[in-house]
């Protein structure tokens, strides 16, 4: 018996790995990981940020180092130039969230069927798919002074002269932008929003609160990571769109990315190294604020959290 017992026993227990790897697979992808990213990215930001202190004379990059260009960019109105891209790009941002939020809401919560969600969203990639300068050349053709909002608008006698401020302005510039990045707001939040569970809606409606009470307390929270990511894929290109301004600007609306343009044609590198560092250094600047508003909502990952418990 006392074998038997030995033998079961032995049985049950299982065989030690006749081949143990020395090094783990974590050990080895993390660090090439960082490698890799390090050569990619962070590498080439360094580069970047050296070459600005750099000076051109004559057309002819001096590495030399020096603030000569650094002190050029808000000597010349280029700091005029960054305060109406910031401005801008803020407003766009804020106008896209306050369309997009509702938008996503009723798209992830409201919607009657799945059928209309699929058509939404197919309609939503389309224009990741289409290049942005046929995409934007459409509305000069709309808003022009004998395009066809103002040909309507005089066929039927509502107005008296075609409306001159619908393009070249700041107004077309900011319609332009609008129309280019609400996708790219509305598609984070959507998935952050669809994530959250209707029983914690439905818990919140059972204790007595209000829809807009649930909105700011439940919705809110659970779908900042949505909206962070949303606002920072919207601030990013906005910063840096230069094919707006310049189809819907018409050279009237000068941003960042113009100046940018218009240094690499005259071949003033280091000035476009440091417009773009400071167009990076803004980016950063603004994604700290976003993180600071996000924890006045909570945990910024809350929403996974929740989905864990």
């Amino acid at each position: 018996m006392i074998k038997v017992f030995g033998l079961a026993n032995a049985s049950t227990t299982p065989a030690p790995s006749r081949w143990t790897p020395a090094v783990s697979s974590d050990t080895c992808i993390v660090p090439t990981f960082l490698t890799v990213w390090c050569a990619i990215v962070v590498l080439p930001l360094l580069v970047l940020f050296a070459y600005s202190f750099f000076d051109t004379q004559f057309y002819a990059t001096v590495y030399r180092p020096s603030f000569t260009t650094w002190i050029s960019i808000f000597q010349s109105g280029r700091l005029e130039v960054a305060l109406r891209t910031l401005r801008i790009a803020l407003t766009v941002t804020a106008i896209d969230l306050v369309i997009a939020f509702p938008f996503a809401l009723w798209l992830a919560k409201g919607s009657a069927s799945k059928g209309t969600k699929a058509i939404v969203i197919a309609l939503l990639t389309i224009p990741f798919f289409l290049d942005l300068s046929s995409r934007t050349i459409i509305w000069r053709a709309i808003f022009d002074q004998h395009g066809t909002i103002n040909t309507t608008l005089l066929d039927l006698h509502i107005i008296q002269a075609p409306l001159s401020w619908m393009l070249y302005t700041e107004w077309s510039v900011h319609f332009g932008l609008i129309i280019a990045s609400f996708p790219t707001m509305v598609l984070p939040i959507y998935l952050a929003l669809s994530i959250i569970d209707d029983s914690l809606l439905q818990a919140s409606a059972d204790l007595g609160a209000t829809p807009a009470q649930t909105l700011v307390r439940v919705i809110i929270p659970l779908a900042m990571p949505g909206v962070m990511a949303g606002m920072l894929l919207t601030l990013g290109p906005v910063l840096a769109a230069w094919i707006e301004p310049a189809m819907l600007g018409g050279g009237f609306v000068n941003l960042l990315s113009n100046s940018v343009e218009s240094a690499y044609t005259s071949l003033r590198y280091p000035v476009v190294a440091a417009l773009s560092t400071f167009v990076i250094l803004l980016l950063a600047a603004l994604l700290v604020i976003l993180l600071l508003v996000a924890r006045r909502f909570g945990d910024a990952m809350s929403t996974f959290r929740v989905m864990r418990s």
